[in-house]
């Protein structure tokens, strides 16, 4: 295998521009980048990631807290980090934080710890005082997605907003007969995202002169399976001509549950979800998109910044976006 000297000299650069040109740290030009990547190519010379850590003083390796590696909002953030720090030249550890207090402490006491890592991203996990503390105390740059976290950069949708947009949606189509899928108690922890949802639909639906009542609330898990036993209770219930879910998983169970009960969607009950989901487009869902890999790539950039001795960035929500396909239509008359 070639050495970083061997690509310097096929280059015609220093080997301290071969290091910038393949760690993108420290200003080096575009076309000089190019030459220095392609001779490396050619040459089959990979940086070794020891000898990087030591001249840099870093792991190159950032930490990633999530609740869930199982669930399709968790592993598209993620994807979105990953794919965002691999473009600087930066591995992740993943870090799987339960509900487990043993788990959790061995998280934050023994792996954390160990300085293999030279910040940590946490993904929608609300942390304890002193979980916070513990990583405060690592002094790296701590960045989190999904909510406000004490001595954290902190980026989040505005998840009242979101609930408002659904419900506004639906409203000017002219439907007033609204029911929502929201969260079973457990799944409504960590910034309680769900109820701020939930509370988003009934600002909008207050201000239109309307109401969500009890009889067309149901609680569900965030899945299809969970949002279609939920829809297909709401459904046989008290007479509803619009559902909100609060996932694109649930609102595809509603669309389910609907169908089999010859309700016709959306000229019997129009369905909207929250999230984004790459199936939504195959079941030609309205949706709110939250863009969950651009908030992968956001807080990996905020942490490269970080890094780099950007101070953090002016706060501000995170997008979503209205899509409007198929699955939402004004109620029959």
């Amino acid at each position: 295998m070639a050495g970083i000297d061997e690509v310097a000299k096929a280059a015609g650069v220093s080997t301290a521009t071969v290091s910038r040109a393949l760690s993108g740290r420290g200003h080096v030009s575009p076309r000089t980048r190019e030459r220095v990547l392609a001779v490396a190519a050619a040459l089959g010379y990979v940086v070794s990631a020891s000898a990087s850590s030591l001249a840099s003083g870093r792991a190159r390796n950032i930490g990633v807290l999530v609740p869930h590696v199982d669930r399709w909002f968790f592993s598209t953030v993620l994807g979105g980090i990953a794919d965002e720090l691999a473009r600087a030249g930066f591995d992740l550890t993943l870090y799987s934080v339960s509900d487990d207090p043993d788990q959790r402490l061995r998280v934050f006491e023994t792996f954390l710890r160990r300085q293999r890592v030279d910040g940590v991203i946490a993904v929608s996990i609300a942390l304890g005082r002193a979980e916070t503390e513990r990583l405060v105390g690592l002094g790296l740059p701590l960045v989190a997605v999904g909510g406000a976290q004490e001595g954290m950069t902190s980026l989040a949708v505005d998840d009242v907003a979101v609930g408002r947009a659904a419900a506004e949606h639906l409203l000017a189509l002219g439907h007033r007969d609204i029911a929502h899928i929201g969260a079973r108690p457990e799944n409504d922890r960590d910034f309680r995202i769900p109820s701020q949802r939930r509370r988003g639909i009934e600002d909008a639906m207050t201000d239109a002169g309307a109401s969500l009542s009890p009889a067309r609330f149901a609680p569900a898990d965030f899945t299809i399976d969970g949002g279609h036993r939920a829809a297909g209770r709401l459904l046989s219930g008290t007479p509803s001509t619009a559902i909100i879910a609060a996932s694109d998983e649930m609102a595809i169970g509603a669309v389910l549950a609907a169908r089999e009960l010859g309700r016709r969607v959306p000229e019997d009950v129009s369905v909207i979800g929250v999230d984004g989901h790459e199936m939504g487009a195959f079941f030609r869902l309205t949706t709110i998109d939250q863009f969950p890999s651009g908030q992968g790539r956001r807080a990996a950039s905020v942490m490269l910044a970080l890094l780099d001795g950007v101070g953090p960035p002016t706060p501000a929500p995170l997008p979503f976006s209205l899509v409007v396909r198929a699955t939402t239509a004004p109620p029959p008359r």
